[in-house]
């Protein structure tokens, strides 16, 4: 396992990490004796880093983690994320007041007297450009109740206002191959300012695994089918963007790349891990066999160069167009 430091904080990272949204929930049926299991598979393999968010299963993926990582504590750090338990438009659910309360509950859900990472969870843009809420969270950082502090954004746009007009030391970011627009100014603007960046929704909610055919059909309590169109919240946290059938068509397209590289699963993190901005790609998973497949992109061959710009092409000519909202 390689580990990056995140920004110019003093955490150093697992290149590969993981996300806990699947095993609370939202993504169909949850198995919690597998997903610890799954963490446990995951630490021993030099995983040393875990995002989660307060309302990931209200709070359930936070309670697996305390308990995978009892007595670990200072080994495996945690990133989590607030402000979507309430009404993310109002000022009130970023005052001290809200924030502390949040904070509070996930630290007794982690079992934990200090969150490692403490993240904004997609805030609106109004409420990033006010910037109150960094001031809430400087003052929680001095405190001693969170180490660092981040923001998990929707675009582009807002990225490049975090980076410019806070101390934020890490931005979560949707970055894949069917999701390329980062690279072009978000990341030079990220290794410029020394800031963490956490690639999530890596596998386009599994279309980049390859296993999806259009005649797919996900429980009614995963997010791929109720928000495929972005109904309960930003359409590109599902699919990255795509609509389904597109995306399944697409994905065919991207078949060789998986050739030398086990499966278009670890193929298309091994891609991920290749863009030097990145400080950790966090997948998803339920169960062993997922972390098992995931950790196998360390171990595959690289991209070429020509490769590389053989993607790049194939996202501006074949993708850009059909992602969905703005990002």
């Amino acid at each position: 396992m390689k580990y990056n430091p995140l920004g110019s904080t003093d955490l150093s990272i697992s290149e590969l990490s993981f996300g806990t949204w699947a095993i609370g929930g939202s993504w169909g049926q949850t198995n919690d004796t597998e997903a610890l299991k799954a963490i446990e598979k995951a630490i021993d393999h030099g995983v040393n880093f875990f995002d989660t968010a307060d309302v990931y299963g209200a709070g359930h993926s936070e309670e697996l983690l305390a308990k995978a990582t009892k007595g670990r504590e200072s080994d495996i750090h945690i990133a989590t994320k607030f402000c979507r338990q309430g009404d993310i438009h109002d000022p009130a659910n970023y005052s001290m007041e809200q924030v502390s309360s949040y904070l509070e509950d996930s630290l007794r859900r982690l079992n934990r007297d200090q969150v490692d990472l403490y993240q904004i969870h997609c805030p609106p843009f109004e409420i990033m450009k006010d910037g109150s809420v960094f001031d809430v969270l400087e003052k929680l950082k001095q405190d001693g109740k969170i180490r660092y502090y981040g923001v998990s954004v929707e675009t582009v746009e807002e990225g490049l206002y975090v980076l410019e007009n806070s101390n934020a030391s890490a931005l979560q970011v949707i970055f894949n191959i069917f999701r390329q627009k980062p690279m072009e100014q978000l990341f030079p603007k990220a290794l410029e300012k020394q800031a963490g960046v956490l690639a999530r929704v890596p596998l386009a909610s599994g279309l980049l695994t390859g296993k999806f055919n259009k005649d797919h059909t996900f429980e009614e309590d995963d997010h791929r089918s109720f928000n495929q169109n972005g109904e309960a919240f930003n359409v590109g946290e599902t699919f990255a963007g795509l609509e389904f059938n597109k995306g399944v068509e697409l994905s065919r397209e991207l078949e060789w790349i998986a050739v030398g590289r086990g499966n278009m699963t670890q193929a298309s993190i091994r891609w991920i891990l290749q863009q030097e901005a990145v400080t950790s790609a966090i997948p998803g998973f339920r169960n062993v066999s997922q972390v098992e497949d995931n950790l196998q992109a360390l171990e595959v061959k690289p991209f070429t160069d020509k490769e590389l710009a053989d993607l790049k092409s194939f996202y501006k000519e074949e993708v850009h167009d059909y992602i969905r909202g703005v990002y």
